[in-house]
């Protein structure tokens, strides 16, 4: 989904630009001061919450326009995405709006800040009072809205800044021209966006095979980790030494290790159209790290894909595998078979679970020939794809 945070102080014409990104993106708006006099009006028992601590001079809770925001976000995903005006308007709101928006498997794709001097903020206003009305168009509210501005509003952008999601816009000139600078901001973000899969599966589940296939079909980078700790051995490497007798006894290399590969392998393709993920989440622990890894890179995983394959299938599809020279270390014995298929349900299923709250996880029937199974993989993944770009 494209979503976009549209930023600015007072008078920066936010609603203005928001109705042409509105129609040119198919973008839902929300803007949290009129869905919060919806629901006043409509006398949900949120708004009648509200309205009792509107009505004796207090102001809405992070509590109540939180839920009000998440229901909105629930009944209107069939947009492209979301246009937020007016929220976040706190550094706290802005890790409440990430977690709404991880509950749908979505991101905040940039924030849009339009850059307009107090001078020029003031002249505007004090122009829009002589036809709009408003009581609040006059000089010294208008000065409060400012410094209000300033003070709670401006430390959202450095969350964002540090997120590598914010784009400034100079906000001075027509109505054209400052669109015309939005959408080259926009362009840029666009063009920026990953396609980062992580492909899950027991041992034997054919993974190898199919994230090969995604990565050529979506221009990604293949990472395998076993590959990779292979190509080590293979070199002699100091590293070798240490990831030998893991790889003998089919026990898990340590971290600190496997960072130091996949950082390095994300460094040196920063122009990437994404990654897909063969053998790494393997624990709670790397699920973590790769989240902070693609985080330091301004992106996020994009789906997971899950390969169901019965044990039974597993142990006879390794055995065979033991027979060939493609087999791997554990693939020597029954036992060793086991032991790695039960470290893999110990460990590792577990970040399926925490994957299903934060990003939107396919369970996919790994039975039959590879072309019968890759059919049924290619279909999230084309989602996805949609879903991203």
């Amino acid at each position: 989904m494209l979503n976009i945070a549209l930023f600015g102080p007072p008078g920066a014409g936010k609603g203005t630009q928001s109705a042409l990104l509105i129609k040119k993106y198919n973008l839902s708006y929300i803007a949290t001061g009129d869905i919060l006099r919806e629901e006043m009006a409509k006398k949900s028992p949120l708004g009648l919450e509200a309205n009792e601590i509107i009505s004796r001079g207090g102001l809405a809770s992070d509590e109540i326009i939180i839920q009000i925001i998440e229901e909105y976000l629930k009944n209107n995903q069939t947009s492209a995405g979301f246009l937020f005006d007016g929220f976040p308007r706190t550094y706290i709101q802005a890790y409440i709006l990430d977690g709404l928006l991880s509950k749908i498997h979505t991101s905040l794709t940039c924030l849009l800040s339009l850059e307009v001097g107090k001078e020029e903020s003031m002249k505007r206003l004090l122009e829009r009072g002589k036809t709009s009305g408003r009581n609040d168009d006059n000089r010294e509210v208008i000065a409060k809205r400012l410094i209000e501005y300033d003070k709670k509003t401006l430390p959202v952008l450095g969350f964002y800044k540090e997120a590598g999601v914010h784009a400034a816009i100079d906000g001075i000139g027509t109505v054209d021209e400052v669109f015309n600078r939005i959408i080259d901001k926009m362009d840029l973000a666009l063009s920026k966006s990953q396609m980062n899969i992580v492909l899950f599966g027991y041992p034997g589940a054919g993974r190898a095979t199919q994230a090969r296939k995604l990565a050529e079909e979506f221009g990604l980078v293949y990472l395998a980790t076993g590959e990779m700790l292979t190509a080590e051995l293979e070199k002699k490497s100091e590293l070798s030494k240490v990831i030998e007798p893991h790889i003998k006894e089919g026990t898990l290399v340590p971290d600190e290790l496997i960072v130091r590969l996949i950082e390095k392998k994300i460094k040196e393709n920063p122009n990437s159209q994404g990654f897909i993920f063969k053998g790494f989440p393997r624990t709670m622990v790397q699920a973590y790290i790769l989240d902070g890894l693609l985080r330091k890179q301004g992106t996020r995983i994009s789906c997971v894909i899950n390969i169901d394959v019965p044990i039974l299938e597993l142990v006879r599809r390794l055995d065979e595998r033991g027979k060939t020279k493609d087999k791997m270390p554990y693939d020597v014995s029954t036992q060793t078979i086991v032991k790695r298929l039960e470290m893999h349900e110990k460990k590792t299923l577990p970040i399926l679970k925490y994957y299903e709250k934060s990003v939107k996880v396919y369970h996919v029937n790994g039975e039959g020939t590879m072309d019968d199974v890759y059919k049924r993989v290619i279909k999230p993944a084309q989602e996805t794809y949609r879903t991203v770009h």
